[in-house]
């Protein structure tokens, strides 16, 4: 009875301090870094930056069909050195619908939605290359460049999720430049520090032009309230004449 004795005997401070923290089911949850985080930078085809931690679903690695050796591959993330993301074809697709519930003839509704075919091509770290059809998904944690290594308690920005297609389509009546792509994905506390530098600059540029466009405005002359000079003068002799006349 001596182990009953002693788990008795337990205070209850030593019981609560072996217990986890309790947790807030409605609180905001603080997002935290995946051990297995590369640093790196994604830019996508309309020319924004996103440089972060980038990382792939758990014990994930990237898939993708080496057409020169004709067979796929894994490649871990680690092992990447950069991918790029080539258009192999593009077109605006016709959108067709049934003509009736039953019937196999297709009537065009006269709208369109753009679609794109993809390669991409994987830089390793030692040089080597392959290029074949990827699809994948990849997560980054977004990391500005006045980010320094947080303290305890600090919030993370939520994790952004980008899309690796062998191809995509958008929706109806956009276009195919609005159909926005991952175009090049770089890797490397080099590629990080030059996307942090080069989309500070880019957000410096944008907020100068917006604040210039804004000023341009709140000091652009208001031509309904001012009245021609000669007109004015022709107006107050009406009046004249017209008080003059009896009117």
């Amino acid at each position: 009875m001596a182990w009953l004795t002693l788990g008795i005997a337990c205070s209850p401070l030593a019981a609560e301090n072996d217990e986890p923290p309790a947790i807030n089911p409605f609180g905001r949850q603080t997002a935290t870094q995946r051990e297995d985080a590369v640093p790196g930078c994604i830019e996508l085809s309309d020319g924004t930056l996103h440089p972060g931690m980038i990382y792939l679903t758990r014990d994930k690695r990237l898939r993708i069909y080496d057409e020169k050796a004709q067979r796929q591959r894994e490649i871990p993330l680690p092992a990447v050195k950069q991918i790029d993301c080539k258009v192999k074809r593009e077109w605006m697709e016709r959108e067709w619908r049934f003509k009736e519930t039953t019937s196999d003839v297709k009537l065009y509704t006269g709208r369109t939605y753009p679609a794109r075919e993809y390669l991409h091509t994987i830089t390793l770290r030692d040089g080597r290359t392959i290029t074949g059809p990827l699809s994948s998904i990849v997560y980054l944690q977004p990391q500005q460049a006045s980010e320094t290594t947080e303290g305890k308690g600090a919030e993370r920005p939520e994790a952004e999720r980008y899309l690796l297609n062998k191809r995509n389509k958008g929706e109806i009546g956009q276009t195919l430049a609005a159909l926005i792509y991952v175009k090049r994905i770089r890797f490397g506390q080099d590629a990080l520090k030059a996307g942090q530098h080069k989309a500070a600059a880019k957000k410096k540029a944008d907020a100068e032009g917006t604040r210039r466009n804004t000023l341009g405005k709140s000091q652009a002359p208001n031509t309904k309230d001012q009245t021609n000079p000669n007109d004015q003068m022709a107006n107050d002799r009406n009046l004249v004449r017209g008080a003059f006349l009896g009117f």
